[in-house]
């Protein structure tokens, strides 16, 4: 009897640090797919300038929207920030 149940234990045992294993397996290559797509924006930011400087631009725009959607952009402020977008568009 005493075999019996020392068996189930250790097979319920083996069952649990082997469902633990595939967890941690899983998250491994997670974070190995995350990994690889941060180097892969790395390399495409550092080899396609335009790129950064239209990221820049999505995001000065973005924030020109979000300040005109909040109503936080004061007249002047927004006629300043639109001239800005402006002048880095043509500069593009």
């Amino acid at each position: 009897m005493c075999g019996g149940r020392l068996r189930e234990d250790f097979d319920r045992e083996n069952l649990q640090l082997s469902k633990d294993l595939d967890r941690m397996t899983e998250r491994v290559e997670s974070i190995a797919v995350d990994l690889t797509w941060m180097a892969y924006d790395m390399v495409v930011l550092r080899t396609v300038p335009q790129l950064t400087k239209s990221l820049k631009r999505l995001e000065d725009e973005y924030l020109l929207c979000k300040s005109v959607i909040s109503g936080s952009a004061e007249k002047d402020n927004l006629d300043a920030l639109s001239k800005i977008v402006d002048q880095k568009s043509t500069q593009d």
